[in-house]
């Protein structure tokens, strides 16, 4: 209706044109005394015929329709993703860093080759930077030295000391043999001075069997004291051979074939020549399996309730538009993340991609359609055609009417139509002139509609009083 209204606009201007052209040919061929009234009258019946034109053609306005289409909807959830393998082998640094007596907090990665760069099993990848390591390896060699020195005195002091209680020990057995004697001797004196000499002889035996016991502690004393610093000695042996080792280990190969793909550490950063590894991550660098793959995404906080493992998705990769593939959500994080240069919060879903292709590569770029649900049959509108509110919704029908519809689920574009409309009728696609003076019909779904609106209410009341 509304192209038929243009078309009759533009045939009352090709009129006016005419007669138009007309009254100038006759006012320069009557080019005499009654000029100025053929002038006048010429004006006004072309005043006349334009008012005519105006208010038929009215103001000439097109207006857009569009049918009410029947077939599959669906509503998606669209999100860009970043492609990653589902399972990758890590290439680490030197295990033994973990070790405690080697205390390397980080190492820095000197060399490694360029991303994407394939490798066989053996094939060099990366070189780490030795410097810390030597600088350890200087110290525990001084320490080694200190406790040699150590070693070596003690064992000194030992033996010195040992001789003297050696000595002594001697000594007091010369002296008991000769109180031994004087007691022998003692049998031909006086009572007094054989209890004297009996006396000195008990005291020299005592003297000699304390130095005895004397001699028996200190050497085990000695002995424990070389065998602490002998256990040093080792401990330090044992980490110097540690550092070794880990030294011999800071040029990296490939454990497997495959293609190096950096490794992205906790803030998204990539490792590579420049960063570091430590004890509690070691790895340089990844070889993922190519031939199963997934895409990493995030959705936002409104849609994340939406969002449900084993729903279908749509995938492309954006470096081969023509292609696109089919997937699956897999994981969908429970907890909220802030990204980057991000306002909202938003949650990690991870799809897995069904088939395998030699093209995709990790870090691509996918473009991702969520299918949350999927309608099978049914009638649709555009969202631009529907009016009102959840109580009283209607469209514009180009028979002059106003339908009051029941909606349904909608998504970005369109939304269902349980009642009110058929397959192929003919709606505005806004509102048109004088819309508000067509003739409502379909009364009998505000009821319908009153009672979705009621129950959409307590839905939102019974969710406010849930617990958190």
């Amino acid at each position: 209706m509304g192209l038929q209204r243009y078309e009759k606009k533009i045939e009352n201007i090709k009129i006016l044109i005419r007669f138009v052209y007309i009254c100038t040919y006759i006012i320069l061929l009557l080019m005499t005394k009654k000029l100025i009234r053929i002038i006048i009258v010429t004006a006004i019946a072309a005043a006349a015929l334009i008012g005519w034109l105006m208010s038929s053609a009215g103001s000439g306005k097109v207006e857009q329709t569009v049918r009410v289409q029947r077939g599959t909807f669906e509503i998606i959830v669209a999100t860009t993703g970043e492609l990653q393998a589902q399972s990758m082998e890590r290439i680490n640094g030197p295990e033994a860093m973990r070790a405690r007596n080697v205390r390397l907090d980080e190492v820095k990665i000197l060399d490694m080759v360029p991303e994407g760069t394939v490798v066989e099993a053996g094939d060099y990848v990366a070189t780490l930077d030795p410097s810390a390591g030597h600088t350890r390896l200087k110290d525990i060699q001084d320490e080694i030295e200190k406790i040699e020195a150590q070693y070596e005195s003690t064992l000194l002091d030992t033996s010195l000391k040992l001789r003297d209680i050696r000595n002594n020990i001697m000594n007091l057995s010369f002296d008991l043999e000769e109180k031994q004697i004087a007691v022998e001797q003692s049998i031909y004196e006086p009572p007094a001075t054989q209890r004297q000499t009996q006396n000195n002889l008990d005291r020299a035996q005592r003297a000699y069997e304390q130095e005895l016991r004397n001699y028996t502690l200190n050497l085990d004393k000695m002995n424990a004291q070389v065998k602490e610093v002998q256990i040093s000695l080792s401990r330090k042996q044992s980490e110097l051979q540690e550092m070794q080792n880990v030294l011999n280990q800071f040029v990296i190969y490939a454990p497997k074939p495959g293609m190096v793909i950096y490794y992205r550490t906790w803030d998204g950063s990539k490792r590579k020549a420049g960063s570091q590894i430590n004890p509690w991550d070691i790895t340089v660098a990844t070889l993922p399996d190519l031939s199963k793959m997934q895409s990493k995404t995030y959705v936002n906080e409104i849609d994340i309730s939406k969002v449900k493992v084993g729903q279908k998705v749509r995938l492309s990769v954006d470096a081969f538009s023509d292609k696109s593939y089919t997937g699956e959500v897999i994981e969908v994080a429970n907890i909220g993340e802030q990204l980057k240069n991000a306002d909202a919060k938003v949650f990690e879903v991870i799809v897995r991609v069904n088939e395998s292709d030699p093209i995709l590569r990790p870090a691509m770029t996918t473009s991702n359609q969520i299918v949350i649900a999927a309608f099978a049959d049914t009638l649709f509108v555009p969202l631009e055609a529907l009016f009102g509110n959840d109580t009283l919704m209607y469209v514009h029908r180009t028979n002059n009417t106003r339908q009051i519809v029941v909606p349904s689920d909608m998504n970005e574009n369109y939304r269902i139509i349980d009642a009110g409309l058929a397959a192929g009728d003919e709606i505005y696609l806004s509102k048109p002139e004088n819309g508000d003076r067509f003739k409502l019909t379909g009364a009998e779904y505000i009821p319908v509609l009153k009672a979705r609106a009621l129950q959409k209410q307590q839905e939102e009341e019974n969710r406010k009083h849930q617990p958190q």
